[in-house]
């Protein structure tokens, strides 16, 4: 995997689902936002490991380090979603799709999104 491509771990997902919500902040602004009882350095090795990784990025221009997600949370999903495709469901969406409604029951809103994506989706095919 490319440093752009690592896979984000459930304590990363945390803290980027912090940064995505409140945009770039410090590690002190993570912490007040995140689970209760993660401390501060914790946070701050996370930080500095998913920094390595190509996760998020580090403004060092100030005195506290801001730290920005260095994609948005749509694309890490997108790349979650497709390792997993690949991994559990051989490629493949019906699979996927299928076990994910199986698993648990969709509002009549999300019914109703999935219908219209499944129609946008048919009338693109050619």
């Amino acid at each position: 995997m490319t440093q752009q491509h690592r896979r984000p771990t459930e304590a990363e997902l945390s803290i980027l689902r912090v940064l995505w919500a409140k945009g770039p902040s410090t590690v002190r602004q993570v912490v007040e936002r995140s689970e209760p009882g993660t401390g501060y350095t914790t946070i701050l090795k996370l930080l500095q490991i998913m920094t390595e990784k190509g996760l998020v990025t580090r403004d060092d221009s100030q005195q506290s380090h801001v730290f920005a997600p260095s994609q948005p949370e749509e694309k890490t999903q997108r790349q979650l979603v497709d390792d997993l495709l690949d991994r559990a469901f051989g490629g493949s969406v019906q699979k996927l799709v299928l076990q994910a409604l199986s698993g648990s029951k969709p509002s009549r809103e999300e019914l109703t999104e999935l219908r219209k994506l499944l129609n946008t989706l048919d009338t693109r095919r050619p």
